[in-house]
């Protein structure tokens, strides 16, 4: 077993086909296969079932999937801190966002980045907040940036950006021409709730309950998983919600939508740098996290 070996299996494990690896990797689907099964004869058992033109991993390759993971990017960080050491900054970075930083904030992060270290491959994997911080915390990606903070010892977490959160409503609506609602109005209007592992929606209940309010009173009148599907509701009217005015700015600026303060609630929140206490930051990771306090600080 070597570590090009365990690269080919992620890669056929990830892309769910040898055809494709094959193609990404450079090399012949025979090859890939050869590789495939000298890892086999090594551990002895099946790691890859072909299931017509797909291909999944044994419960046997689910977890060499998961050490490979750990161990190709443990491969990465040396190389950066050894490149790192002799002053040059090449290698690769992969930062894992929910929904308003991975569709709004880092992107911008992403390209002044790049242009400053150009020998850096940078890549962004989008989730909800609990999905990204158990991302971070079993090493799948090396930083996050998430809207909430975890109780979870395992994780350390930095205040990166403020945002603020408001009550949407679409054009037209009966409360569009208001600067602030009282909660009771809220309660009884249609409203659209995000899934229980976003941020969004973890802040607007600990806001809620913050002002002593129950969320469980609100009239959910549907549950979507994404901040853009939220916004597609609201513009067609199916009722409203409580996002953040970064996801909404073109759609508030060209009148589409409105946003609102529910009187009583403290909807502002942040957003955080996170990553796992106990793994070795690569130098590049550092530089990102350095990058983006300042470039933030100055905007």
């Amino acid at each position: 077993m070597d570590l090009w070996q365990l690269q080919i299996f992620v890669t056929v494990v990830e892309e769910k086909s040898f055809s494709k690896a094959s193609h990404i990797i450079n090399l012949s689907q025979p090859t890939v296969s050869t590789h495939i099964k000298e890892l086999e004869q090594h551990f002895q058992c099946r790691l890859l079932d072909r299931l017509g033109k797909r291909t999944e991993p044994t419960q046997a390759g689910w977890i060499l999937f998961e050490y490979a993971k750990k161990m190709l990017a443990l491969k990465d960080r040396t190389e950066s801190a050894m490149l790192d050491f002799i002053g040059c900054t090449k290698g690769s970075l992969v930062i894992g966002g929910s929904t308003i930083p991975a569709g709004y904030i880092l992107p911008g992060l992403m390209g002044p980045f790049a242009r400053a270290y150009p020998d850096v491959s940078i890549s962004l994997s989008a989730g909800d907040t609990r999905q990204i911080i158990e991302d971070v915390k079993y090493g799948r990606v090396e930083l996050g940036v998430v809207g909430a903070q975890t109780t979870d010892a395992a994780i350390a977490q930095k205040v990166l950006l403020a945002d603020e959160m408001k009550l949407i409503v679409p054009d037209g609506h009966k409360w569009t021409h208001l600067s602030a609602i009282d909660w009771h109005d809220l309660i009884n209007e249609p409203f659209i709730a995000r899934e229980p592992g976003s941020g969004t929606w973890q802040s607007i209940c600990s806001s809620m309950a913050e002002a002593g309010y129950d969320p469980a009173q609100l009239h959910p009148c549907i549950t979507m998983g994404s901040s853009v599907s939220v916004i597609q509701g609201i513009l067609n009217h199916l009722g409203v919600s409580i996002l953040s005015t970064t996801a909404v700015a073109d759609d508030l600026a060209k009148g589409r939508l409105s946003a609102l303060a529910v009187k009583g609630l403290d909807l502002n929140r942040f957003f955080y740098l996170t990553w796992a206490k106990k793994r070795t930051q690569s130098p590049i990771c550092k530089k990102f996290i350095a990058f983006a306090l300042k470039h933030l600080s100055q905007t």
